[in-house]
């Protein structure tokens, strides 16, 4: 009865897995602080079938607060307040809004929280945003963190605050 029990519990653990589809190309963004901030980290994104994997780790954030979190269109950080990286992603023209919840734009993420030492660590998946080319891919695009949390209903882009980190999205 034990080994029943546990080969049941690999089987559904393995078609966990399978149901996302095999490790495929990787973008990844090593974000750096905007001028006058401290904020950091490694955000990457992994296709695997028709979902994306989204994982990171950023660090400098306010402690115990949440932080707006999103794709934006342009590849460029150049700026100094991350402004040279344009508005959200948007590929579909649609209003901003909550990540998984209704219309949003395409390079909406949900709010990071940060624990009490400034860190935030995360991992979803995403079903719009892609690795490979075409329309929805994040690769030349950038990643920027936020001040303040989205409030997901303020257009165009959530009353989030300054930039506090950019950083663009290539291949690895």
């Amino acid at each position: 009865m034990k080994k029943l029990l546990i080969a049941s519990a690999v089987a559904a653990l393995l078609a966990g897995c399978a149901s996302m589809g095999p490790p495929g190309p990787k973008a990844q963004t090593q974000l750096q602080p905007t001028k006058g901030n401290n904020v950091a980290g490694t955000v990457t994104f992994e296709q695997r079938g028709g979902k994306t994997l989204v994982t990171g780790e950023i660090r400098g954030l306010k402690p115990g607060a949440e932080h707006g979190f999103h794709v934006h269109e342009k590849g460029d950080c150049s700026s100094g307040d991350g402004m040279s990286a344009g508005g959200h992603f948007n590929p579909k023209a649609a209003a901003h809004g909550k990540y998984d919840a209704g219309a949003h734009h395409s390079g909406d993420m949900p709010n990071l929280r940060a624990d009490a030492n400034g860190v935030a660590k995360f991992s979803w998946e995403d079903d719009e945003l892609t690795v490979t080319d075409g329309p929805a891919s994040v690769v030349g695009r950038s990643v920027i963190v936020h001040r303040d949390p989205d409030d997901y209903k303020t257009q165009p882009a959530g009353n989030s605050g300054p930039r506090v980190a950019c950083g663009v999205i290539a291949k690895i």
